[in-house]
């Protein structure tokens, strides 16, 4: 079969899947999850090894040590993909939950119910946890997925696919309710923006900006936008030094290849004096570049030489670019003008500053006086997430189960016409 003939019988699968699962029960989908976790723990080795197979091949091509970090499994990796299935079956189920309901003065009573999307192609690069994470909020909210991951975790996201697959045949429900593409071919991916002759209702690709650019320009179907995390910090000239120095070494350094990683500090003038070379000095001191404008260089010699590139950088790498503003104003305009609406978060004493950095910040995600690796949906309480949508239409922020419905009206009469 071509890889053309092969995705438009997943997408078939998919469809047919997707009408039985939007009338599963919840127990039923929650003995396929936690199936699968148990299997999860106990296939750890064969998904280590297959893991291995994948870090080797990324190594040899030199990849950077932020991808090989995304693409590594441990046991103590598996381990949490396991919790956070079993995290996901302790959440409420939403489909059937009512999100309003009234009545007119007619006597109908209308109500408005969550419902399944149908089947969601999710594309993702690198990260073998995806293909449990999103395999499972798909099940619980209802809806098939199509699973379409980078080259580079392909051993790694095969394996975890089976224990997902051993789930829902244990729980009772078709295979083909969870399916990844079983090609690298890259003619995937354009079958799947096509929509697989209907079959997709919606692409959620989580990677790189060359492939969200893609996904935008291409597709056929409506898309959950994850952008770039060019995440923001501003420290204000109200912060605790000591909040903030633990804070931006956290967010940028905790991980530095996730989406949530801080790529750009903001410091006002009137504690640069007093709070910036502190700070400078942890970020060196865990291994972090340093990139900086003229002030900060004349109070850290040390630092590189920012460009005007490296405003609009994603680094996911141990690097940091860093701006001495004049004020809160200064600090807000950089992130109109630089920001990619993912995540940004201040450090400030003054309540009347952080409410106003709430209020004029248009990102999908603010946080106030906490690290910006908290963007997380599990951090959220949501169990996992799908990705962070940047975008404003349905979904913006993490992508969660909720996230994964649309609703219908119900309308309950009692043979009332309209006159």
């Amino acid at each position: 079969m071509s890889t053309e003939e092969i995705m438009l019988a997943i997408g078939a699968e998919a469809k047919k899947a997707g009408q039985i699962l939007a009338r599963a029960h919840r127990a039923q989908k929650d003995k396929a999850l936690l199936e699968a976790a148990r299997l999860l723990r106990e296939r750890t080795a064969d998904i280590l090894e297959a893991n291995k197979i994948d870090v080797a091949a990324m190594e040899a091509k030199e990849a950077s040590a932020s991808f090989i970090d995304r693409l590594k499994l441990d046991g103590e990796r598996i381990e949490g993909i396991a919790q956070g299935l079993e995290a996901i079956a302790e959440l409420p189920d939403p489909v059937g939950g009512v999100i309003a309901h009234w009545e007119r003065p007619n006597g109908l009573k209308i109500s408005r119910v969550r419902t399944p999307l149908g089947v969601i192609g999710v594309i993702f690069e690198s990260r073998p946890n995806v293909t449990a994470d999103a395999g499972a909020l798909c099940l619980k909210s209802g809806n098939a997925s199509i699973l379409r991951g980078g080259s580079d975790s392909f051993n790694s996201s095969s394996l975890i696919h089976k224990c997902l697959e051993g789930g829902l045949v244990a729980a009772g429900l078709p295979k083909t309710a969870i399916q990844l593409v079983p090609t690298t071919d890259r003619a995937a991916v354009g079958a799947m923006l096509g929509g697989l002759n209907g079959a997709i209702n919606v692409i959620v690709p989580r990677g790189g900006k060359s492939l969200v650019a893609r996904v935008e320009a291409e597709a056929r179907v409506p898309v959950f936008a994850h952008l770039e995390g060019l995440c923001h910090m501003i420290i204000d000239k109200s912060a605790d030094l000591a909040m903030a120095r633990k804070v931006v070494v956290n967010a940028k350094m905790r991980r530095t290849g996730i989406c949530g990683s801080l790529e750009t500090l903001l410091v006002d003038r009137t504690v640069a004096d007093t709070h910036l070379l502190p700070i400078l000095e942890d970020l060196r001191d865990a291994g972090c570049e340093i990139r900086g404008d003229a002030g900060v260089k004349t109070l850290a010699p040390w630092v590189e030489d920012a460009t005007e590139e490296d405003w609009r950088t994603e680094y996911l790498d141990s690097i940091l670019s860093v701006r001495i503003v004049d004020d809160l104003d200064a600090a807000l305009q950089h992130i109109e003008d630089y920001s990619s609406n993912h995540t940004e978060a201040i450090i400030a004493d003054d309540a009347a500053a952080a409410e106003r950095f709430f209020n004029e910040v248009d990102s999908a995600i603010l946080l106030h006086n906490a690290s910006t690796q908290f963007a997380d949906g599990g951090e959220f309480g949501m169990g996992a997430e799908i990705g962070i949508a940047t975008g404003k239409m349905h979904a913006r922020g993490p992508v969660g189960l909720e996230q994964l419905t649309s609703f219908n009206y119900r309308v309950r009469g009692t043979g009332q016409a309209r006159p």
